[in-house]
């Protein structure tokens, strides 16, 4: 069976498995990485949601064979140490989850596009393709725009 090399969370890990596993099934069933939820599987309610080298990327359709030498961050590797991520504070302030199924999926896609836009629009953020079953999506905004300010 093939060996994957890549980082996790700032450790380097290999995983052997077949080129074609979905990464989403070596971080959780071979890392026992359980933050990404698995959803749907084809890349549309994006509960997977991690970060592939600095971008917001869905591993349940990503072969572990194209993770081999990059950096990959979950929701476990988002805070540093015991200090949360602003998103993550953010999130805890604003009572975002419900269930919390998606929230690990939901707050990567917050991080990514606070990367990309320091001072997002609400097209911005409604842009986010992250579905919530529970329908938090207002508190899911306020989060976001309240985490942006904090990052300014």
């Amino acid at each position: 069976m093939p060996s994957h090399t890549f980082t996790v969370n700032g450790k380097s890990v290999t995983v052997d498995a077949p080129d074609d596993l979905p990464l989403l099934w070596a971080l959780r069933d071979l890392l026992d990485i359980r933050g990404p939820k698995y959803g749907c599987g084809i890349n549309v309610c994006k509960a997977c949601t991690s970060h592939l080298d600095g971008e917001a990327f869905n591993p349940c359709v990503l072969p572990v064979s194209e993770a081999s030498g990059r950096e990959v961050t979950t929701i476990e590797g988002l805070a540093d140490g015991d200090r949360l991520h602003p998103v993550q504070e953010a999130w805890l302030e604003q009572d975002v989850a419900q269930c919390g199924y998606c929230q690990p999926g939901q707050i990567m896609a917050a991080v990514a596009l606070l990367k990309r836009t320091r001072n997002p629009t609400d097209a911005d953020i409604d842009a986010i393709a992250n579905v919530c079953r529970c329908g938090t999506y207002f508190r899911i905004r306020e989060a976001i725009k309240s985490a942006a300010e904090r990052m300014a």
